[in-house]
């Protein structure tokens, strides 16, 4: 055919198969139609989920986002992606998380269309010690939200480890019953050298979740210690799980994360030991200090591998909801969480403008300076503010 080449019969169109000349790779055909770009070919059947084009991967032919091969804003590639993930296309809504996950130039597109979609779900954030059963009883909360005919979206964060950097993921195990559920989202994100017990890109995954028409999403945090407590500034509800022999009553009346708790779970309630640990949270409950009208968290027992007293414990969430929005504090709180996003991401923008990250040169000619004794850390931080505000 006038020497162009054909693979496996495949016409290449309009003649143009290649885009500058370049060869094909490996003799590998287009696959659904992608058009290969400065000739880089699919590789490894990496495939199109529904028309949208490869995530990190947003593929771009002249700076434009492509959709189902037609050349859109990234607007509107995200707003099909969106009513694709709203119709039930997990992979799609996987790779909008990814995006957003990965810290993508397509993150503030996105967060841009997802604005007026967010605000309907119920968050409910799980958070506890390791090994008190956070899968188990999230897993067990799946099944009864379910029940109601709820889309549940789940969010489990694992930690992120410090000497390899990599991340077990491991979380979704014990929820094996619900991953062919096409009314459940599972997915799990690593911490990332991300303090607190969550990942730094929690809030805008939740948002994600929200705006696809997920109408409860459950935030598992990694294992924690006493005082991560960033899942309450997240959270519309926050349970705290314990288990039997995990501590005293001077462990429980210490400050930390069982303040932060909307409703108590004393899980492996089957355990010896747990109405002990049901006495040590009612006397810390009873000397915290409340007025009328304040909520005050009740304590539920569970043995969530068996599924008992599940239903009571959403009954009990339910119950804080409605507390939440007749008392007014949906909001309060709602505002809070955007105060903390806000803020967040500011500092992260000016951090990354006054070049205060690893590995940037003015950073670490300071950082020799400090360590030689020459210049105080004061100092050398002052004079990374200048010269971010001067522009040098």
């Amino acid at each position: 055919m006038a020497g162009a080449d054909r693979v496996a019969g495949a016409d290449r169109v309009a003649g143009a198969d290649r885009v500058a000349g370049a060869d094909r790779v490996a003799g590998a055909d287009r696959v659904a139609g992608a058009d290969r770009v400065a000739g880089a070919d699919r590789v490894a059947g990496v495939d199109r989920v529904a028309g949208v084009d490869r995530v990190a991967g947003v593929d771009r032919v002249g700076g434009v986002d492509r959709v189902g091969g037609a050349g859109q804003d990234g607007a509107d590639w995200v707003a099909e992606a969106i009513e694709r993930a709203q119709a039930g296309d997990t992979r799609a809504l996987a790779r909008l998380i990814s995006l957003v996950e990965n810290g993508s130039p397509a993150l503030r597109p996105i967060m841009a269309a997802l604005a007026p979609r967010t605000g309907r779900a119920r968050v409910i954030g799980l958070t506890g010690a390791p090994g008190v059963g956070k899968s188990t009883v999230t897993a067990a909360l799946v099944a009864a939200y379910r029940e109601r005919d709820l889309r549940v979206g789940v969010l489990a964060v694992d930690p992120t480890s410090p000497f390899s950097g990599g991340a077990l993921l491991g979380d979704r195990v014990r929820m094996q019953d619900h991953a062919t559920d096409p009314g459940v989202f599972i997915r799990s994100m690593a911490t990332r050298g991300h303090l607190g017990g969550l990942s730094r890109a929690a809030p805008q995954a939740l948002r994600v979740l929200d705006a696809a028409g997920f109408e409860v999403l459950l935030l598992e945090t990694v294992g924690v210690g006493q005082a991560e407590v960033e899942v309450a500034s997240l959270a519309d509800t926050t349970l705290v799980l314990v288990a039997p022999g995990m501590g005293d009553a001077i462990q429980a009346a210490k400050a930390g994360i069982l303040e932060v708790a909307d409703v108590f779970v004393v899980n492996k309630a089957d355990k010896p030991g747990a109405q002990e640990a049901v006495r040590d949270l009612r006397t810390m409950i009873a000397m915290a200090q409340r007025g009328a009208g304040e909520w005050k968290p009740p304590i539920v027992t569970t043995v969530a591998v068996k599924g008992e007293g599940i239903g009571e414990l959403a009954e009990r969430v339910d119950a804080h909801w409605s507390w939440l929005d007749s008392s007014g504090q949906r909001d309060a709180r709602r505002r809070a969480r955007a105060k903390e996003e806000i803020t967040a991401i500011a500092v992260a923008e000016l951090r990354q403008r006054v070049g205060g990250l690893p590995g940037d040169s003015r950073l670490d000619a300071l950082a020799d300076q400090v360590a030689a004794g020459d210049l105080d850390p004061f100092a050398a931080a002052d004079e990374l503010v200048a010269a971010a505000a001067s522009g040098g």
